[in-house]
């Protein structure tokens, strides 16, 4: 069984525009800062509500925009599962999520305003929900997305009427 392609980019939308949300309340509501992978782990969801309302409004480039979803998900999962690898202490944080290292600080004005620009470590989770991160949910919730989206482009012409 799959969703009428219509349906599922209404779904779609409504999803990632959620996903965003609570993203941005946990962030600026509830003052837990988001590190740095956890910011590019929100591109995906915007670049797929911006695409959703091109393609209800032009309904044109369908089939491509499943692929693309697909792909786009696909990237996120594996992004994810690497954020999630980091918290989990499996792999070490890269360049994306280390905290910067001058050694020339030459005031406490000069440390106070370093302090103030450093990215939060991408091992230390700071909110969970039923005992597990985001990015455990975000890696789920990503593979879903891309399943149903390969679905949804396998079935195309089937679909095409719906």
């Amino acid at each position: 069984m799959y969703l009428s392609k219509k349906i599922f980019l209404i779904f779609l939308f409504v999803f990632c525009l959620a996903a965003l949300s609570i993203a941005l309340f946990i962030e600026y509501i509830l003052g837990h800062q988001p590190c740095n992978l956890c910011l590019i782990e929100r591109i995906p969801y915007a670049l797929t509500i911006f695409f959703i309302m091109l393609i209800l409004k032009f309904k044109k480039y369908e089939k491509v925009f499943f692929l693309f979803t697909s792909v786009l998900f696909l990237i996120l999962a594996i992004i994810s599962l690497y954020h999630l690898g980091i918290e989990q202490e499996v792999f070490k944080e890269s360049m994306f999520c280390s905290l910067n290292n001058n050694q020339e600080i030459l005031s406490k004005e000069d440390l106070l305003n370093q302090l103030n620009q450093m990215p939060i470590s991408c091992k230390n989770v700071t909110f969970k929900l039923f005992g597990l991160s985001l990015t455990t949910y975000n890696v789920l919730l990503s593979l879903i997305i891309f399943f149903l989206s390969i679905k949804q482009y396998q079935n195309y012409n089937e679909n095409r009427q719906k």
